[in-house]
């Protein structure tokens, strides 16, 4: 079952009740997972950039999902690589990016297969 994002605020998310201070993926399957973005890191030198190969890790998290929901930060300052959104679009799975305040509507109000992936600061 598809967990419930109660809100969010600079620094931390609410999901069912559970408040986490890091950026997260929720998977189809409903499991919260602390988000890598060592991933993007080691390639942008930032967590802001989301790279081919976060991209992929979070995809085959999505077991099966077709649909990406992204929160980009209080400020919507995180966006997808070139070499990420052509990653995703090969596999046919779209992506809605948006503020993460924003988004967060966007994931409880999804029906069917989604990942999400929240960053919670900037």
């Amino acid at each position: 079952m598809k967990p419930h994002i109660d809100g969010t605020r600079f620094g931390s998310i609410t999901v069912d009740g559970a408040v986490f201070n890091h950026d997260i993926i929720i998977r189809p399957d409903g499991r919260v997972k602390k988000r890598k973005k060592k991933l993007s890191r080691a390639v942008y030198g930032t967590s802001h950039t989301i790279s081919r190969q976060e991209a992929r890790y979070v995809y085959k998290q999505a077991a099966g999902a077709d649909r990406l929901i992204v929160g980009s930060g209080q400020d919507g300052n995180v966006r997808l690589s070139p070499e990420a959104a052509a990653y995703l679009k090969r596999r046919n799975c779209r992506v809605k990016l948006a503020p993460t305040p924003k988004v967060i509507t966007v994931w409880n109000r999804t029906k069917g297969t989604a990942v999400g992936l929240f960053h919670v600061t900037c």
